[in-house]
């Protein structure tokens, strides 16, 4: 992969190696000193996954042009990713990378139902049931619409539902999300780029150049030669970090809980407390983050007052008396 990457014109190479980290497992070990800002690595357009290169491949292209209404981005990427894994011939560059791609994840759709049941009762064991249920109904849906359509480009037997789930978690745990200039977005794969572990405690510090198409990648923090180099996925909580990447971090300080409130709609006075949420920007059923700075947002008390709402206090409720306390029954 890395002499590929250097004829396809890859800068920073040279002072990176992949190695195998005690915590981390393979990361990206720096060889040299990089001051924070500095930039670390630069991996060009010509050899990024992007929806864009998948439309212009001479192969895959037509029949991709062909599904009205398109594929979705990550369903574009995840075929691409199988489509060039599953080419006996050609496709050189793009195939090592795929080879240097885990064969295995560990996010919460590959965990086994005794697995996920430990987590029943949080967000992360509702979310994840409802994502393997989309994903066999997606799955249904591109076999009829494409896979099933050109099977000599996408033989079903290297275009399982299992090898479709593994190019999700691929384009989930390895893609990167930009809002251009245009404030339009773009989600690519770097090979290389895609080899570097999260760590919150650096800046983030990848970066897409919209006039050249490159992705760079800056010190996040100075590094001095043997240390492994890190970008920042962002301020994820621990139920999405193991949801999309398949870990979590012990002492994550962006770490959330996700409540849910919902009231069912045969509850008394169901209609018009429907009224008061959707006025205050709330629904019947409200997912609300607390977080270790917010532990008591201020919307779950204004869930709560509503649904607690009596008939009296519904004949003199304001829409716009939410906000606060009712009266001291009520609170």
């Amino acid at each position: 992969m890395e002499s590929w990457l250097k004829e396809s014109g890859a800068v920073g190479l040279d002072d990176l190696e992949l190695a195998n980290f005690q915590v981390t497992g393979r990361g990206v070990r720096s060889l040299q000193y990089f001051k924070e800002g500095e930039r670390v690595l630069t991996i060009p357009c010509g050899i990024l996954w992007t929806v864009e290169h998948a439309y212009a491949d001479p192969l895959l292209g037509p029949a991709l042009r062909s599904v009205q209404p398109p594929l979705t981005v990550e369903d574009t990427l995840a075929t691409y990713i199988l489509f060039v894994r599953s080419r006996k011939s050609g496709y050189n560059g793009p195939r090592s990378h795929v080879t240097a791609l885990p064969t295995s994840y560990s996010s919460s759709i590959f965990f086994t139902e005794n697995e996920l049941e430990v987590c029943a009762g949080t967000s992360l064991y509702t979310v994840t049931k409802q994502l393997k249920r989309q994903i066999e109904e997606d799955y249904v849906g591109l076999v009829a619409r494409i896979f099933g359509q050109y099977q000599d480009l996408f033989p079903l037997d290297k275009f399982t539902i299992e090898d479709y789930k593994w190019a999700l978690s691929t384009v989930w745990s390895r893609g990167m999300d930009f809002v251009l200039p245009d404030e339009n977005s773009i989600r690519l794969l770097a090979p290389y780029a895609d080899m570097l572990n999260h760590s919150s405690e650096v800046k983030q510090c990848h970066v897409y150049d919209a006039s050249s198409g490159n992705l760079s990648v800056l010190a996040g923090k100075d590094y001095k030669a043997g240390d492994q180099v890190f970008i920042n996925y962002g301020p994820l909580p621990n139920n999405r970090l193991l949801r999309l990447y398949g870990f979590v971090l012990s002492s994550n300080p962006n770490d959330s809980y996700d409540l849910v409130l919902s009231t069912h709609p045969t509850a008394p006075f169901w209609e018009q407390k429907q009224k008061l949420w959707r006025s205050a920007g709330l629904d019947s059923t409200c997912t609300i983050s607390l977080t270790l700075t917010d532990p008591l947002p201020k919307n779950v008390l204004g869930y709560l007052r509503i649904q607690r709402l009596d008939e009296s206090d519904l004949s003199v409720m304001q829409v716009d008396a939410t906000d606060g306390i009712i009266n001291e029954s009520n609170e």
